[in-house]
């Protein structure tokens, strides 16, 4: 018991903690680039989230016997998923595809959008009740939240969706 209490056992729980949490902050960005075709970022990335995780379950497997390292290497990984996340909505990397309806004021939406830059096609559609104009436009995912806003200040009733795309050609993107 007294192994447990230790400043040597605490520090050695908390070091795995710590790397089994960049661990998984590193996996969940090299899933992400790889889903985007980063392959050569997601190679050096999956190189050094493997060579951590190995050092880190080498650390806990020659020490089962502290629970402390068991706990630290479980809280490192719940802890890395929430982190990687976090990371990765913050440099949203990619694109994103917004489809928006409006029944009323397309074109004022549409017009809003070009004025600020954005490429937007107007498709016309027909709904069971109704005909209109269905606005399609692909942004950078860093611009999704400004184009939400900006679709809202002109219709706070428009359905929009959002979906990420893989741009395979060129066509409008704002810098």
């Amino acid at each position: 018991m007294e192994v447990f209490l230790s400043p040597a056992a605490w520090l050695v729980a908390f070091g795995i903690f710590l790397a089994r949490t960049v661990n998984i902050a590193v996996d969940t960005l090299r899933f992400m680039y790889n889903l985007r075709g980063k392959r050569w970022l997601s190679w050096i990335l999956g190189f050094i989230q493997s060579a951590i995780f190995v050092l880190v379950i080498g650390s806990v497997l020659t020490n089962l016997e502290n629970p402390l390292n068991i706990i630290g290497y479980s809280a490192g990984f719940a802890t890395g998923n929430v982190l990687g996340m976090a990371i990765e909505k913050h440099l949203a990397i990619g694109y994103t595809h917004f489809n928006i309806i409006s029944r009323n004021r397309s074109t004022e939406i549409a017009d809003a959008l070009r004025d600020e830059g954005y490429g937007v096609t107007e498709i016309p559609a027909r709904g069971k009740e109704s005909s209109f104009m269905m606005l399609d436009c692909r942004v950078r995912r860093k611009q999704a939240d400004e184009v939400e806003e900006l679709v809202s200040s002109v219709d706070p009733d428009a359905f929009i969706t959002v979906e990420d795309v893989t741009p395979r050609r060129s066509g409008i993107w704002r810098p």
